[in-house]
């Protein structure tokens, strides 16, 4: 039961000693003073794990956000357990994208399933961001786009239409790669 804010008085809990004296804050949820608000948050936070940041990037997908439990940390991206190292052997599973690659003052829009090998093998200044799609996704962006290609290639001239539509991609990104690997890992995750 939420108290009335207009009240002031002192914790619910009773102590060994007697009552706990310590004022209840105002909002507070419960009618506790904010120490036993923190003991009671531990004890549920034990099950329920805490989010907070790993102590280096997640192995598998690179996120650097996990949940940590007494019996370790996970990624809360792709539930990988700190300190295991992943398996090397286990193919990655293919996860098509649209790649947009920088390059002087051109920009490419092309499609893979193997995104690493594909943009090694090509000229690029930058990978400027990353779509989940296949060649449908990637002729509907070519067409999208017409009148700044390049005839006969996928290469585009840098103009507005195009760089706000990677800039839109490119939201709360700031890695590409590291987008593409937390794909990678969900589709690990979901045995896909």
């Amino acid at each position: 039961m939420r108290r009335s804010d207009a009240a002031e008085h002192a914790c619910s809990i009773r102590l060994d000693e007697g009552p706990c004296r310590e004022p209840v804050e105002t909002g507070a949820p419960l009618d506790l003073c904010t120490r036993h608000l923190l003991e009671a948050y531990d004890w549920v936070a034990r099950e329920a794990g805490v989010t907070d940041l790993l102590p280096g990037p997640c192995l598998a997908c690179g996120s650097r956000v996990g949940v940590v439990y007494p019996s370790g940390s996970i990624c809360a991206v792709c539930e990988w357990r700190v300190g295991d190292v992943p398996d090397l052997a286990v193919a990655d599973p293919r996860v098509d994208v649209v790649y947009y690659l920088g390059y002087r003052a051109q920009i490419k829009i092309g499609t893979s399933g193997n995104p690493r090998v594909r943009v090694a093998s090509l000229p690029h200044d930058e990978v400027l961001a990353f779509e989940l799609g296949d060649r449908a996704l990637e002729q509907r962006r070519h067409a999208q786009f017409a009148s700044h290609r390049f005839a006969g290639t996928e290469w585009f001239g840098v103009h507005d239409e195009l760089l706000a539509h990677i800039a839109e991609l490119r939201l709360g990104v700031a890695d590409p790669w590291q987008q593409y690997d937390r794909w990678v890992s969900r589709r690990l995750a979901a045995g896909c």
